[in-house]
């Protein structure tokens, strides 16, 4: 992951309702922050400009009064919508990491604090979109459209949209094809899941392999990921052999490297055409 700059905030003193018990919800109690904010402070460092930083004094306001309008039972889901909120707030914010303390936990026993810390970042996930049956554009739009205005999801670039041939024999209609870069706090798992959900509104149906489909999302990449589960495996484990694929995703972003094969989508896609010629 890359490293970035980071300001610290210590042991910010919150007086908030979070607990198990009704009397946490209803009396309140101390709580204590701590957050690393991951931020690139360079440009704000040698211009002596805020503006090109995240002025901690806001997002330590901000906390505050989050965590004094919102109410949870468990300080895990305090910290975890507490994270969410303050990376989706503050535009130049890479990562947090957010220590939340609980200095009266009430377990009957002589402690300090009890807490939870967590940390959280952005990720940049690069999504291949194909249809090849209906209304093809509008099945990619509407795929596009769902993913910008999905929670914890930025969509940056677009490529074009490229007719291309079917891929693994299966006779059909010629596919419209196109790649994505996404910026996302989902996991890899969770991204997963929200893709399906958009293809099941596109009415997609898994019959055929390599079959006709109203709609087709695949994760290419996530950060420099290896990555591997029952359900999903990133890289995609064909889209080096893919010209539908790399030639939409060389638009977007030729520099990006293969984490696997160490090659950047250009060479692959220069790769690919070479093998096909021959």
């Amino acid at each position: 992951m890359k490293k970035y700059d980071e300001i610290h905030i210590e042991n910010l003193q919150i007086f908030a309702n979070h607990g198990v018990y009704p009397e946490e919800n209803k009396l309140g109690q101390k709580f204590l922050v701590s957050a690393v904010l991951y931020v690139d402070t360079r440009a704000a460092g040698l211009q002596d400009d805020l503006t090109l930083s995240t002025h901690y004094g806001e997002v330590s306001q901000f906390m505050t009064s989050f965590l004094q309008e919102h109410t949870y039972q468990l300080i895990e889901a305090a910290a975890e919508h507490l994270a969410e909120e303050v990376l989706l707030t503050f535009p130049l914010l890479q990562g947090i990491s957010i220590e939340l303390k609980k200095p009266w936990a009430p377990v009957g026993l002589p402690l300090d604090t009890v807490s939870v810390k967590i940390e959280r970042f952005w990720h940049r996930a690069y999504i291949a979109l194909g249809s090849n049956l209906g209304d093809k554009k509008a099945y990619l739009d509407m795929a596009v459209e769902t993913l910008c205005e999905f929670r914890g999801c930025r969509v940056e670039q677009v490529s074009d949209y490229l007719i291309t041939a079917p891929y693994g024999g299966v006779e059909q209609d010629d596919f419209l094809n196109s790649c994505l870069c996404l910026r996302t706090l989902l996991t890899p798992e969770e991204l997963l899941s929200v893709l399906h959900e958009i293809e099941e509104k596109a009415h997609r149906k898994r019959e055929v392999r390599w079959g006709p489909r109203t709609l087709d999302l695949d994760i290419l990449l996530y950060d420099d990921l290896v990555y591997d589960s029952e359900n999903l495996t990133i890289p995609h484990i064909e889209m080096h052999l893919r010209d539908f694929v790399l030639e939409p995703l060389s638009q977007i972003a030729p520099w990006v490297r293969h984490p696997g094969l160490g090659k950047t989508v250009r060479e692959l896609t220069e790769d690919l055409k070479q093998k096909q010629k021959k």
